[in-house]
């Protein structure tokens, strides 16, 4: 499993960026939320997502991230120098915690849902999960859940758009993300 890091350092097109994180516990969510703010790229980084192309990162965008305390997941809502969300990336992910630096981090269970703001939601990298079970890196345990949380997100937290997209915006004003003059 790779542990990730809010910071998404691996990301080397990334030149510039400013980075926050804050513990929140509410009504509706209890955990991490950080908010990665893009300034500058070498390049911006193009996502073909089945039929269509996807600006991922960009200068002026940013990147969500809602780690809840329980669930198994990862959202990471990407949004446009309009603050629009173009796209919401879940990973799967076995544990998490705060690094000795104090940065949410998580470790991936390679299984990944995508979902386009239509509402369209694919699923990506299962043959990476099934290799990984396949080779020994994660147990019958870990794959089993990876797909169990899959299943769940997909008939609860994202059967409805709007709510998603609400909550996604809810989350983001706890760390100083203003939603788009839209309506929701």
């Amino acid at each position: 499993m790779k542990r990730k890091r809010l910071t998404y350092d691996n990301w080397t097109c990334i030149r510039a960026k400013t980075f926050h994180a804050c513990r929140f516990e509410g009504e509706d969510f209890c955990g991490q939320i950080a908010l990665l703010q893009i300034a500058k790229v070498s390049k911006p980084q193009i996502w073909h997502v089945r039929k269509k192309k996807v600006t991922v990162c960009r200068n002026g965008f940013q990147w969500l991230s809602i780690l809840p305390d329980c669930g198994g997941y990862c959202i990471t809502a990407i949004l446009n120098e309009k603050r629009r969300i173009v796209l919401w990336y879940l990973d799967m992910i076995d544990t998490h915690g705060l690094d000795t630096d104090g940065v949410p981090y998580f470790d991936d269970l390679y299984l990944d849902l995508i979902v386009l703001p239509d509402g369209t939601i694919y699923e990506d990298d299962r043959d990476e999960l099934e290799d990984a079970l396949k080779q020994g890196n994660i147990t019958d345990r870990q794959f089993a859940d990876a797909l169990d949380t899959s299943r769940r997100l997909q008939l609860g937290l994202l059967a409805d758009l709007k709510v998603f997209t609400q909550f996604t915006y809810r989350c983001g004003a706890v760390i100083g993300v203003e939603p788009p003059n839209i309506r929701l």
